[in-house]
């Protein structure tokens, strides 16, 4: 079965929901849009990094897992972030074309309107 990419989005964003059903992650995943579009995509991951709050290295977790394209089957949780940080930020800001960046920016504010409209859904 073929499946189209927001098919795989979605699964992907429900995935994340069920394994985040907080109100804190909810409203941590309405405002990082806002976030990534006004500061940019490497200054959202500083910004979340810095809060070391659970929810906030969850969700930091599942945009990376989805922008790298790592196993999409089970998100990763916070702690794979944290210990990735460093290789993150260096591949973002080194390894990748400015082009590469943009794509990876644009499918962040994608999988992000997913796990929005799920989290409101299953948590509001």
């Amino acid at each position: 079965m073929n499946r189209s990419l927001d098919q795989v989005r979605a699964d992907f964003a429900w995935k994340c929901v069920k394994k985040n059903s907080t109100t804190e992650y909810r409203k941590l995943v309405k405002s990082t849009p806002a976030l990534i579009m006004s500061n940019g995509l490497m200054q959202t991951f500083a910004y979340l990094k810095a809060k070391g709050k659970n929810e906030h290295n969850d969700l930091a977790a599942h945009i990376c897992s989805w922008i790298f394209r790592k196993d999409h089957a089970s998100p990763p949780d916070g702690e794979v972030f944290c210990q990735n940080f460093q290789q993150i930020m260096d591949k973002l800001a080194n390894k990748i074309s400015s082009q590469e960046y943009r794509l990876k920016t644009e499918e962040s504010l994608a999988i992000l309107r997913w796990i929005r409209q799920l989290a409101d859904a299953a948590i509001g």
